[in-house]
């Protein structure tokens, strides 16, 4: 039986995906990139930089670390083993079974021989992640993907995968069951893994935001050309994912 948080759940659950269906913007004729907010997102994105260069130094060729190497590296596998569960979840509405069982394996063996993923010797035995998440289960259903977008904070994105991002939190498996607290804690978590990534690969995302003429111009080209790699789209430009770790560990 669905109590009335579930019932408010599922209602919102409904509304996004009725928005995603009617609300998409499409492209204008002609133009290389579906950007029709691109004054908005301008600002959003130097709001964005400001925040980054005060809480993380960004630009700064002096900035010091904030969290010790290991410790970073730490809470970035903690982060992304709590979203394995959302990634099996996924798999699962794309018909993708075998993914859903190799991040399932993954999970158990990180969670319990690696310490509540802390450790990733799920890798070190060959069992790699298969990342996905709701955007892309959009995709594969067939949504549009929309304008692109810039959000507070969050960074760049497009329609289709704000509304992926959301449903994703709001059906994660592990805040499902874990009750508050403490699944105000593992959502802390989640956000302490993107800090931790900010420092674990400072120096390439520095070089897209504060070496370009262009920094908007440079991350949104980025952006899409990694999404679009990801879901298999073909684009006509090369491929280079800003988050990718430059030394392949």
């Amino acid at each position: 039986m669905i109590d009335n948080s579930g019932k408010r759940s599922v209602a919102g659950l409904s509304a996004i995906l009725l928005l995603l269906a009617t609300g998409c913007s499409a492209p204008q004729p002609g133009a290389e990139f579906n950007d029709p907010y691109e004054a908005r997102n301008r600002e959003v994105h130097d709001e964005n930089l400001a925040m980054d260069r005060a809480l993380f130094g960004g630009g700064k060729p002096d900035k010091k670390p904030f969290l010790p190497p290991p410790v970073a590296e730490g809470v970035s596998n903690v982060a992304e083993n709590l979203g394995t569960p959302s990634d099996v979840l996924n798999n699962i509405l794309q018909l993708r079974p075998k993914p859903a069982i190799t991040n399932t394996v993954r999970f158990v063996v990180n969670t319990t021989v690696g310490i509540g993923g802390i450790f990733d010797p799920a890798t070190a035995m060959g069992i790699y992640a298969d990342a996905t998440d709701f955007g892309e289960t959009l995709h594969v259903w067939g949504a549009p993907e929309g304008a692109f977008l810039v959000v507070p904070l969050a960074g760049p994105t497009t329609e289709r995968d704000l509304v992926g991002s959301v449903v994703d939190v709001i059906t994660n498996p592990i805040g499902i069951a874990v009750e508050p607290p403490e699944s105000y804690y593992l959502r802390g978590m989640k956000l302490a893994g993107r800090a931790a990534d900010r420092q674990l690969y400072g120096d390439v995302v520095d070089s897209i935001l504060y070496e370009s003429a262009d920094s908007y111009a440079q991350m949104r080209l980025l952006y899409l050309q990694n999404r679009h790699f990801e879901l298999g789209i073909e684009d006509e430009t090369d491929v280079f994912d800003p988050y990718e770790d430059p030394y392949g560990q």
